[in-house]
């Protein structure tokens, strides 16, 4: 199981940034950073197929590409908003943690503006 080799490789990280953590700050957050990164690289081949059998199903849902593609950007940017905002946490910034969440939900609420608008127009049409 997949999910295993992840656990046991975040327990690996961890012991090494509680070993160099209040002598190597420095050092603790970097291996922190790298080990992040290479989970999410991990996980990427399982994003991919994932987002591969959504765009199937999108496809015979007959859903407009363009919407499906904006809820996949909606995903990156909650994930990377996320991800950058925990690596800013352990960095101990809180508050440049906070900015970035900020951020992020903006970005989101502008690129759901027009699924919203396509889905007042279609209420609108029934009515």
């Amino acid at each position: 199981m997949e999910i295993i080799k992840v656990v046991a490789f975040a327990f690996i990280a961890l012991f090494i940034v509680l070993i160099f953590k209040g002598r190597r700050d420095d050092l603790a957050i970097q291996v922190s950073i790298v080990a992040g990164i290479l989970i999410f690289l991990f996980m990427v081949n399982k994003l991919t197929i994932i987002m591969g059998f959504l765009q199937t199903l999108a496809n015979k849902a007959n859903i407009d590409v363009i919407y499906l593609n904006t809820v996949f950007k909606i995903l990156g940017i909650a994930y990377l908003a996320s991800f950058c905002s925990e690596i800013c946490r352990d960095a101990g910034e809180n508050s440049i943690a906070a900015k970035v969440e900020f951020s992020g939900k903006i970005l989101i609420l502008a690129l759901a503006i027009p699924i919203l608008m396509a889905v007042m127009q279609s209420i609108l049409k029934i009515m």
